[in-house]
């Protein structure tokens, strides 16, 4: 089973969108194994965006992201990374699909509302980032059986 990483960043907790966030993956039948509301730092800010180090948006990025609380998840379900990036809709609010997160919720790139990792090997990296292994749960739910075929 997948599992990814999902944020609601500072201006998705600010305009009280976590519900929001949470009923949309829900829905598409992924399963909530762990969650937490923390203060970002600057430290997990860089190690979490190091890969945009040295790009022009970068300390625009690190302010914006350690600005406010964060809602940090782990989903995990038959093709997680990609279900919730189906489910965000595209980076660039203004491209994203009518009835997704972003479309229906943001209106510009630096304030999209949400993170979602771009591929399992970076899910990977990314949990571990946020969560220690105890902190994320394994359990079963009974209509599992309804949502995929096993």
């Amino acid at each position: 089973m997948e599992r990814t990483l999902v944020l609601v960043k500072p201006d998705g907790v600010q305009r009280g969108l976590i519900g929001v966030a949470i009923s949309r993956l829900e829905a598409r039948g992924l399963k909530l194994v762990a969650m937490k509301m923390i203060q970002i730092d600057r430290d997990l800010a860089g190690r979490h965006y190091a890969i945009h180090e040295g790009k022009s948006f970068f300390p625009g990025l690190i302010a914006y992201i350690t600005s406010a609380p964060v809602v940090a998840m782990v989903w995990e379900g038959p093709r997680a990374v990609e279900l919730v990036r189906a489910t965000m809709g595209a980076t660039d609010p203004l491209k994203a699909s009518a009835g997704t997160i972003r479309g229906e919720f943001a209106v510009e790139i630096g304030r999209n509302l949400v993170h979602g990792s771009d591929s399992p090997e970076n899910a990977q990296t990314e949990i571990a980032l946020f969560f220690a292994p105890g902190e994320i749960l394994s359990y079963a739910r009974d209509h599992e059986r309804w949502i995929t075929e096993l």
